[in-house]
């Protein structure tokens, strides 16, 4: 199989961005390619804070680099800062895609969306032993924590996708749609995706400004 797309720097999986090479160097620890993946998944999922509050998808918005830097992103933004990272490691990274429905939402969230459907959501395959493994890196482990929702691990081996339950046995998330898998981010894709079935997002200027966990923590607590 010939891995070539599967390694090289994209303008967004930008690879050999010097943020994104130097998480790779402090974060891909072990003595195997798989231990480095599983190393390098935990640090994405749990350094960057999951936001959907704040979707930019704007070419320098979607860019892992960015992602890195800012230290949050929503499920997109963080697959896309684990292929880069792991690119920049040597492993062979590229992006998968679903639509989800998320039973994990604020009312805010629903109110913009107009749906509990999630489309596009982001994961990232990785190159291990001889076979695409998919890892979601997403909700980050304090997140999981405040929620009651199980944390997805990743032991490179095994598919790591959401839990259709959380913590106390109530729906979390349930895969609707297959997009496939890429070698970049298919941005045009997405955003006539979210155009067309999320028309009111560009109209809740005050999503951005809000937070979700305290929203989410508000609503559950209530």
């Amino acid at each position: 199989m010939d891995l070539t797309a599967a390694l090289a720097p994209t303008a967004a999986i930008d690879s050999d961005h010097p943020a994104v090479v130097a998480f790779a160097l402090e974060h891909a620890i072990g003595q195997t390619e798989r231990a480095r993946a599983v190393s390098l998944y935990l640090a994405v999922r749990d350094r960057l804070r999951y936001d959907p509050y704040r979707i930019d998808l704007s070419a320098p918005g979607m860019r892992a680099s960015t992602a890195l830097t800012q230290g949050f992103g929503w499920c997109v933004p963080k697959a896309v800062a684990l292929a880069a990272v792991a690119r920049a490691a040597g492993i062979p990274a590229r992006l998968g895609f679903a639509d989800v429905r998320n039973h994990m939402s604020t009312e805010r969230l629903r109110q913009t969306m107009k749906t509990d459907v999630f489309a596009w959501h982001g994961y990232t395959a990785l190159w291990l032993d001889g076979a695409w493994r998919k890892a979601t890196p997403a909700f980050n482990l304090s997140l999981c924590e405040k929620f009651g929702l199980l944390p997805l691990e990743f032991d490179g081996i095994h598919d790591s996708l959401y839990h259709p339950y959380d913590r106390a046995g109530q729906r979390h998330m349930e895969y609707v749609n297959e997009r496939g898998q890429f070698d970049d981010l298919p941005l045009e894709a997405i955003r006539a995706t979210f155009a067309e079935i999320y028309p009111f997002w560009m109209q809740a200027p005050d999503v951005g400004a809000a937070d979700f966990a305290q929203d989410a923590a508000r609503e559950r607590a209530a």
